[in-house]
C-alpha cells in the first residue's frame, strides 16, 4: 500500500485562500459561487473548517482551478513513472460522518498545472458517498477494480460491481456512492484533471 498523505485543514485553507487571491476575488464573491457563507469559506481558508469532497470541488470550480492543486502536498515528480510507494493519497472525510466512510484518491498522475488527464483509484470505505451532483467540462472512464458502486447520472443510477466500466461527459450532473460493506476501488480517468 502506499504512503498516504493527509493534507491537514491548514494547509488545504492556505492554498484555498492563495488561489483566491491570486485570482484577485473577495470572500463574499467566492462565497456565493460555492454557495456557502462568507464565514464558512473563512473557517475553512483558516483551518478552522474542512469542506467535503462536494464543497472543494465547488471552491476550485470557482478559483479556476482543481482539486488535485488545492490538495496535493507532495511535489510534481520529474519521471514518467511512479512506484507504488510514490504516489500521493488524499483522503476526505466528509462533514462530521464516521471516518470509516472516508473516500480517498490513489493520485496515478503526477498533479501538474495544465495537465489535460488525470488519472486516480477513488477508494471508498463501506457506505462512502459524493451525496450531491457534479458537473463540470471534460470526460470521464472508470473501472470498478474492487467492490460494488452506485453510479448516478442525472437522475438515472447504475450499480456496478468489479470488471464492470463506465463512461460519461462530465457535463451530465454525476454522484457515486459504495453500497456495499467492503471497500470498494475504482480507477477513475477524467479530462481535463478535475479532482
Amino acid at each position: 500500500m502506499s504512503s498516504e498523505s493527509h493534507p491537514d485543514a491548514q494547509h488545504l485553507g492556505m492554498r484555498i485562500r492563495f488561489a483566491r487571491n491570486c485570482k484577485g476575488e473577495t470572500l463574499k464573491k467566492v462565497a456565493q459561487a460555492v454557495g456557502c457563507s462568507e464565514s464558512m469559506l473563512s473557517k475553512i481558508e483558516c483551518g478552522l473548517a474542512s469542506p467535503s469532497l462536494n464543497m472543494l470541488h465547488r471552491i476550485a470550480k470557482a478559483l479556476d482551478t482543481n482539486v488535485a492543486e488545492l490538495t496535493t502536498v507532495m511535489p510534481a515528480v520529474d519521471s514518467p513513472v511512479q512506484k507504488n510507494n510514490q504516489r500521493a493519497v488524499v483522503s476526505f472525510d466528509h462533514g462530521g460522518r464516521p471516518a470509516n466512510r472516508r473516500i480517498r484518491l490513489e493520485r496515478l498522475v503526477p498533479v501538474q498545472r495544465g495537465q489535460l488527464l488525470q488519472g486516480d483509484i477513488h477508494i471508498l470505505e463501506p457506505k462512502a458517498k459524493v451525496a450531491f451532483s457534479i458537473s463540470h467540462v471534460g470526460e470521464e472512464l472508470g473501472y470498478v477494480l474492487q467492490g460494488r458502486l452506485v453510479l448516478t447520472l442525472d437522475e438515472q443510477s447504475y450499480e456496478l460491481e468489479a470488471g464492470d466500466s463506465f463512461y460519461f461527459s462530465s457535463e451530465t450532473p454525476h454522484s457515486y456512492l459504495n453500497p456495499g460493506d467492503e471497500i470498494a476501488k475504482v480507477l477513475w480517468v477524467n479530462t481535463p484533471a478535475t479532482f
